[in-house]
């Protein structure tokens, strides 16, 4: 006989069972009714992308994590796994181009790998849901993604929520203006990415370390940890570093939209903290953190627009977000955000089986409940009624439709709604509206 294997699944990746894959999709329809409903539209794209694809688009330390592949011995094209939505969209746009209209809006909800370090609410195997526009260069495209990123974290009923805002021309201007050399400008991103982290004194010393003048390092720490509420922020700043191009005119315009669509303060906040690692970034960039508990952002994005030029011969601006479900998920596991009704299964109602002699009526009886739009289970085993009734309890379907053989004969069916033991005789030909009633009461 050959060894039994230790059922297992690889670090960072996991299985999902039908209670959690009902509540991962009660949260994943929330966020495509809001894409929908912005008018972004669904694309897919291999999870393998070629290795030229990938490398050179997110920076350094981004690049480390992403799972290559081999398929042969001596691959013409060596391939690597999608890190992200975001990258293969740029090449389907270069690829496509043609058949696309401009501006383009899409959506994509799919899987990505990262070779990460796996921890609670980290994996290397996870769900992104991403939504961009491309080929549209006004601030109003990515105040609508801030506006429907608002949308889904008050449809999933997250009660406290910050969408945190900045620019990547204002860090640039922040770095220049307080003598940050040209070349530690990188090093700059680098290390203010890390200071949720390691907070303001790891940032410090580690820019220093990194070889920038400590009064350089000074100036630039005392600016990005500007908190004053609102626009009052982006008044400072500008008082301090002057005009020109450092995105804090476009900073104002998007304050000004927000305000346009009712988004409150509360919910959105300019943090210079704030920096996006991934390289690709050229404009506002954007993060949602949860207030309570705390498990890191759930949501980023930013304006990005060099980077479809590395598929075609003119780049075209696009900004979008991407939401991050597993933590989305963790968070409303831990603030019990389903609604009620939500359970561990999808059946509606389980049909018994008295006998094999009663199992044609059961079948028949099963079909009209399904034609109704009734999810049903006809039991397939050769169980007691008991044994059954037991079935659906632990399922947690909600009503029995029992079907023995004194009911065949008088053309009846006895209901019994498991949580309160409730039961009714009904004629078979109203069944589904009987059936109906019932679970209104679940």
């Amino acid at each position: 006989m050959s060894r039994v294997i230790a059922p297992r699944t690889p670090k960072g990746f996991r299985d999902f069972l039908p209670e959690t894959m009902l509540r991962r999709s009660y949260a994943l329809d929330r966020i495509r009714e809001v894409f929908h409903l912005f008018g972004f539209e669904p694309i897919d794209t291999p999870i393998l992308e070629l290795h030229e694809t990938l490398f050179g688009k997110y920076g350094e330390d981004a690049e480390q994590l992403i799972f290559t592949a081999q398929h042969g011995r001596s691959a013409k094209d060596p391939l690597a796994m999608r890190y992200d939505l975001t990258v293969p969209l740029a090449r389907l746009v270069g690829q496509y181009e043609s058949q696309l209209n401009l501006p383009f809006k899409r959506y994509h909800i799919a899987p990505v790998f990262r070779g990460e370090r796996p921890q609670r609410g980290r994996y290397r195997e996870f769900w992104q849901c991403d939504a961009d526009i491309v080929g549209a260069a006004s601030m109003s495209a990515d105040a609508e993604i801030i506006i429907m990123m608002h949308e889904i974290l008050k449809r999933l009923g997250f009660p406290q929520f910050i969408i945190k805002i900045n620019h990547r021309k204002l860090l640039t201007a922040i770095g220049e203006y307080s003598g940050v050399p040209q070349d530690k400008l990188a090093d700059l991103y680098r290390s203010v990415d890390k200071f949720d982290k390691i907070g303001a004194e790891g940032v410090q010393k580690e820019l220093i370390e990194r070889g920038i003048d400590a009064a350089a390092v000074s100036r630039m720490m005392d600016l990005i940890q500007s908190r004053e509420p609102g626009g009052d922020s982006l008044d400072r700043a500008a008082k301090t570093i002057g005009g020109g191009d450092n995105g804090l005119a476009e900073l104002r315009e998007l304050a000004e939209l927000l305000a346009d669509a009712s988004i409150a303060d509360e919910h959105y906040d300019f943090d210079f903290t704030m920096v996006r690692g991934l390289g690709y970034y050229t404009g506002p960039i954007f993060e949602t953190v949860i207030s309570q508990p705390n498990l890191g952002s759930i949501s980023g994005g930013g304006r990005y627009d060099n980077l479809i030029g590395m598929f075609r011969r003119q780049s075209l601006p696009t900004t979008g977000t991407s939401f991050g479900i597993e933590r989305i998920i963790d968070l409303m596991d831990e603030l019990d955000l389903y609604p009620p009704h939500l359970g561990g299964t999808l059946v509606q109602a389980l049909v018994t089986v008295f006998s094999e002699e009663t199992r044609r009526a059961s079948t028949r009886i099963g079909g009209q409940l399904r034609a109704a739009g009734i999810n049903t289970e006809v039991y397939l085993g050769r169980r007691k009624l008991g044994r059954q009734l037991a079935h659906a309890d632990k399922k947690g379907i909600p009503i029995v439709v029992i079907v023995g053989p004194d009911e065949i004969a008088a053309g009846v069916v006895k209901l019994r709604r498991l949580r309160d033991g409730s039961e009714a005789t009904v004629p078979e030909a109203g069944l589904a509206r009987a059936v109906g009633e019932f679970l209104s009461n679940c």
